[in-house]
């Protein structure tokens, strides 16, 4: 198996930095990661792949990643209230596939939040689907986050973007 170092640490670099984004509320900027029509899928079950056909946790397009971000900041939800404080670490940053229109990448994230006196981790499989960006480096057209534990009891992971 032939590794591309290159393509390799530029993407991790990029998820890194938007790892970053989220867990210092750089919302907006995060925002603008995004192709206009990407989507951002947080499945119940992960062993299924049709997630347009299927129940979610979170199935965002634009619209609801900007509505998703707006009750993040302004504590509308329930479970954003008071403000989680979050640490994200990524690792394990595979390439699935690279070709002109996409790159497919899988990473490991766990997640740790400290809010109302509790400390959380939610650990996933994260896959990516990248597409070049010429001022960007990348834009997102996917992202997929199979938590390990996602047929168990949760509570509050709206935050978990």
């Amino acid at each position: 198996m032939k590794i591309d170092l290159n393509l390799l640490n530029e993407v991790t670099a990029f998820i890194w930095a938007e790892a970053d984004m989220l867990d210092h509320s750089e919302h907006e900027t995060w925002i603008k990661l995004w192709n206009e029509k990407g989507v951002y899928i947080i499945p119940i079950d992960p062993s299924l792949t049709d997630y347009e056909n299927n129940l979610n946790y979170a199935y965002d397009d634009h619209h609801m990643r900007q509505l998703r971000v707006e009750r993040l900041k302004n504590g509308e939800a329930i479970s954003t209230a008071p403000k989680a404080n979050t640490v994200r670490s990524v690792s394990r940053v595979r390439i699935l596939k690279d070709d002109e229109d996409e790159i497919v990448l899988r990473c490991a994230q766990n997640l740790r939040e400290f809010r109302k006196e509790n400390l959380k981790h939610y650990t996933a499989d994260v896959i990516f689907h990248l597409q070049r960006d010429e001022e960007s480096g990348f834009k997102i057209n996917r992202k997929i986050i199979n938590l390990v534990n996602s047929t168990d009891t949760l509570a509050g992971i709206s935050y978990i973007l």
